[in-house]
């Protein structure tokens, strides 16, 4: 099993160094951040992000590289009425990722709540199946960044 390393906290996102990659995500309320990585047949490992620096979450992981799809599971408070929805069950993309892949299976998995009962508890159902990944790309390569837009703007075309 790959261990985390501690990572910086800057730059946010998943920034690939030519020996494995940084990952950093923000959140004020977070009480544990999961880094999910997604291998080519969608099959998910989890790994706990160890620290936090400036409410950014952050860790280093050697060897992995360009291509990564991931995503990440924020466990914490569960009060809509105070704007905290945080549920380990969905599947977050990375605010800051550079690409995406996939798209939105509009299923009850995707939403916080279940649709019989949308005042009611947290919807639990894992929504990994149904939403896009965030990707890992190696800015240094100008080819890769535009084969992930094609792609991407493909996708939606």
């Amino acid at each position: 099993m790959t261990k985390v390393w501690p990572g910086n906290d800057y730059p946010l996102g998943a920034t690939y160094d030519g020996a494995g990659t940084n990952f950093s995500i923000f959140s004020e309320i977070a009480e544990r951040v999961e880094l999910c990585l997604f291998d080519e047949k969608g099959n998910e490992t989890r790994f706990e992000l160890p620290e936090v620096t400036s409410f950014c979450w952050h860790g280093y992981l050697p060897n992995l590289g360009p291509g990564q799809r991931y995503g990440f599971r924020v466990h914490g408070p569960w009060a809509p009425a105070e704007g905290h929805r945080c549920n380990p069950a969905k599947l977050l993309l990375d605010p800051y990722a550079r690409a995406i892949e996939g798209q939105v299976q509009w299923n009850e998995a995707v939403f916080p709540h279940f649709f019989n009962n949308p005042d009611g508890p947290p919807n639990d159902k894992d929504s990994a199946p149904f939403v896009p990944k965030s990707v890992v790309i190696n800015l240094g390569q100008r080819r890769t960044r535009r084969w992930f837009m094609k792609r991407t703007l493909k996708a939606f075309l």
